[in-house]
């Protein structure tokens, strides 16, 4: 069986508001099969520097139902070191959201790849914006 490669965001949240307007965009990939999610965890920091990490649960009820719809396959993939890591650069009262998910849509890429015994040397993600600016430039 062929798995797609993984990708794991950090989307940051200033003001630690954490909304459920990303959930539906995501869920909308998992439907189709773009992605399969691996984990989800958020990471808050307020204006003393205090982190918590928080599971889906621990949202409030609003913001926390519309992530808790999203299929999590591998619950705990992102660990204490991840939030860790990512709690030292996250500035004072602000969050973030670190999520892990498997790229699906590349699934037959890969098996073609194993099939023709040829391997992935490097990738280069640019990031949205740089594309954008590149484009409308």
């Amino acid at each position: 069986m062929a798995i797609g490669p993984v990708d794991v965001y950090i989307i940051g949240f200033p003001g630690n508001k954490f909304t459920g307007q990303i959930a539906p965009a995501i869920m909308r990939q998992v439907d189709n099969g773009t992605i399969r999610v691996l984990d989800i965890t958020f990471i808050m920091k307020d204006a003393d520097g205090v982190v918590t990490t928080l599971e889906i649960g621990d949202l409030d009820a609003e913001t926390g139902a519309s992530y808790a719809s999203i299929d999590i396959v591998k619950p705990g993939a992102l660990g204490p070191d991840d939030a860790d890591e990512v709690s030292e650069d996250l500035p004072l009262n602000s969050a973030a959201m670190l999520i892990a998910f498997e790229n699906r849509w590349a699934e037959e890429i890969v098996g073609a790849l194993r099939s023709a015994d040829a391997f992935v040397i490097d990738t280069v993600r640019i990031p949205s914006d740089v594309v954008e600016s590149v484009i409308t430039a």
